[in-house]
């Protein structure tokens, strides 16, 4: 039997590169998966044998956000596990007296109104079913200094806030709320950026045990979504090679 035996997931971000390998491992692990991207490529991707329901859906839109979760419902008549994982950078992002004002709320709507909405809609779900899991994925730009992307940090840095007060203010409905922070992960995208971006170099370099892959921030998901991590609650779990410490 999987760990994730009889449970639903929602995850964002499903077309990413984590988000694609977070969904086959939660498949993988039994559980069924409503796999959400604002990409409409989401679509044609196979159900595994009725398990998944794939839909696109703008995670910065709140009406797109419930209609998702409504289908969601109607689908698998509950929620467990709900999977932040959309969001991200942009090549537009800098240091505070330099970066766009618009690339800064691009970012702020992306990554951290993005995941507000969908715990917004979908804890509820969550308390419905008797308690389950909220996995987000913050970065380690929330825990250590990382130049030149002062938009994101402060995105990513709420995420981590956000993170922390969720998993106190929902424990009494048994809902337990993590966090993710990765470090440069090897994604086919990040492989394209690699040799143009010295800065992406340094951080791939100082991974102690080398660079991560997006099945190692999955394998993270897994264990936060599964009862194994059931007093687990309002941390945020370095998965970074060691880059935070190094």
């Amino acid at each position: 039997m999987g760990r994730l035996q009889g449970k639903v997931a929602f995850v964002t971000g499903a077309m990413g590169g984590i988000g694609q390998v977070i969904c086959d491992r939660y498949l993988e692990e039994g559980a069924s998966v409503v796999a959400v991207d604002i990409d409409p490529a989401v679509l044609a991707v196979d159900d595994a044998a009725g398990r998944r329901l794939s839909l696109v859906c703008d995670i910065t839109d709140s009406d797109s956000v419930k209609k998702a979760m409504a289908l969601a419902a109607e689908r698998f008549g509950r929620l467990d596990i709900l999977c932040n994982n959309a969001g991200g950078s942009g090549p537009a992002d800098a240091r505070v007296t330099e970066a766009p004002e618009e690339e800064f709320w691009r970012v702020i709507k992306l990554d951290l109104y993005g995941t507000f909405l969908c715990c917004k809609y979908g804890i509820p779900l969550i308390v419905e079913a008797g308690g389950g899991s909220v996995v987000n994925l913050s970065s380690m730009a929330a825990l250590m200094a990382l130049t030149d992307r002062d938009c994101y940090t402060a995105a990513k840095g709420g995420v981590a806030s956000l993170t922390r007060s969720m998993a106190v203010e929902y424990a009494p409905q048994k809902v337990r709320v993590n966090a993710i922070a990765p470090g440069i992960v090897i994604t086919p995208r990040i492989e394209t950026l690699l040799p143009e971006r010295e800065e992406l170099r340094r951080l791939a370099d100082a991974s102690l045990l080398g660079p991560c892959r997006p099945i190692d921030i999955a394998q993270m998901a897994v264990y936060l979504g599964s009862d194994e991590s059931r007093v687990v609650t309002g941390q945020i779990m370095s998965v970074d090679s060691g880059v935070t410490v190094a």
